[in-house]
């Protein structure tokens, strides 16, 4: 039995649609070819009959097989050659030698006349022996040069394929068809249904929307904004409780660095030259104000006692005499000035610090 497909695909063949038919086949490639038609024909002797030598190619190309009969016993190539012996060497070159050359074999079926190929094209075979004494007379006399017909034809051939192929490459589908897929057809119960539900879609749209349901549709309009702005607050409040987490995360890594860079730079042991960016600052790419923050860093200024104590230290650590008389002959002479600058700045900052503290 033939399916939808195979019918549709039949409907390119006799519609001659080149490039829907090989649009079909590659959305399909599964596809059966060489399926029975009316009396017993193929898809194949449906082109040949029609003498389409480019739908012909495209069939074999997919499998289709020119050994099949009809009703008759004829094959695809039986058809084309009584098509050659009405309409002359253009079709016998486009679809005999195709043919041929696909299938030798072909050529020796037996119709139910007792008939083959070869005895259709009797009166053909006579008239290229004929045509082939003249060609090659004149080839004895050209150098044995081509019919420039049958080159235009192979050049014409080849550009038809390759424009072929850059325009399925390019735009893909040629049918609505191939855009979607094949679907059922629809009985008389869905259609009903469907019939149904879009008029009481259509019913219900139409009709007045009452008070009553206008303040309930208010209601949960304004319930749904409270919702969202509650949602909205919640995450404003995550993401600044997640922003000062990580602004503490960063400045307890900087204090500890801090810490370890004072005890390893400021050490009696060390030694080698002090550039700007080898100074221990608590923050290196900030100014003052954020060194002085990262140094206070963790201390808990209610503790009076305890915080001057911690400020002391840090006023002596960055006393510009003291710091010029343990790291002085180390300081690089180029960043010297930048550096003594920054520590007095420094020092200054913490001294009215601690001064604030009572």
């Amino acid at each position: 039995m033939v399916s939808r497909k195979q019918k549709k695909l039949y409907r390119y063949v006799e519609e001659g649609s080149i490039l829907k038919i090989r649009s079909y086949l590659r959305k399909h490639p599964g596809l059966n070819v060489n399926f029975t038609l009316r009396k017993g024909r193929t898809l194949l002797h449906t082109a040949c009959a029609l003498c389409d030598d480019a739908m012909v190619h495209i069939l074999l190309k997919h499998g289709a097989e020119p050994l099949l009969q009809d009703h008759r016993g004829n094959t695809a190539l039986h058809i084309a050659a009584r098509q050659a012996t009405r309409k002359g060497h253009r079709v016998y070159e486009d679809l005999v030698v195709l043919l041929k050359k696909y299938c030798p074999a072909a050529l020796e079926v037996t119709n139910r006349d007792g008939k083959t190929p070869c005895d259709l094209l009797q009166w053909i075979k006579r008239t290229q022996s004929s045509c082939g004494m003249a060609a090659s007379n004149e080839g004895g006399r050209d150098g044995g040069e081509r019919d420039p017909t049958e080159v235009e034809r192979e050049w014409h051939w080849k550009i038809f394929q390759e424009c072929q192929d850059e325009f399925q490459e390019s735009f893909g589908q040629y049918d609505e068809d191939f855009c979607r897929a094949d679907s059922e057809p629809e009985n008389f119960d869905n259609w009903a249904d469907r019939i149904a539900r879009e008029y009481n879609r259509k019913h219900k749209r139409d009709q007045p929307i009452s008070s009553t349901a206008k303040a309930a549709e208010e209601q949960q309009r304004e319930k749904e904004q409270q919702e969202f702005q509650k949602r909205l607050e919640q995450e404003h409040r995550q993401y600044q409780e997640q922003s000062l987490r990580q602004h503490q995360e960063l400045c307890s890594s900087k204090k500890q660095w801090y810490e370890y860079q004072c005890a390893t730079v400021f050490s009696a042991s060390a030694t080698e030259q002090l550039r700007y960016h080898n100074i221990p600052w608590p923050c290196l790419k900030g100014g003052v104000e954020d060194m002085v923050a990262i140094i206070l860093h963790g201390i808990d200024s209610s503790d009076t006692t305890e915080y001057k104590r911690y400020l002391r230290r840090q006023q002596a650590l960055w006393h510009p005499d003291k710091f010029i008389q343990r790291c002085g002959p180390r300081l690089y002479e180029a960043d010297r000035q930048q550096i003594l600058d920054t520590v007095t700045a420094l020092s200054q900052t913490l001294n009215k610090l601690a001064g604030s503290v009572k």
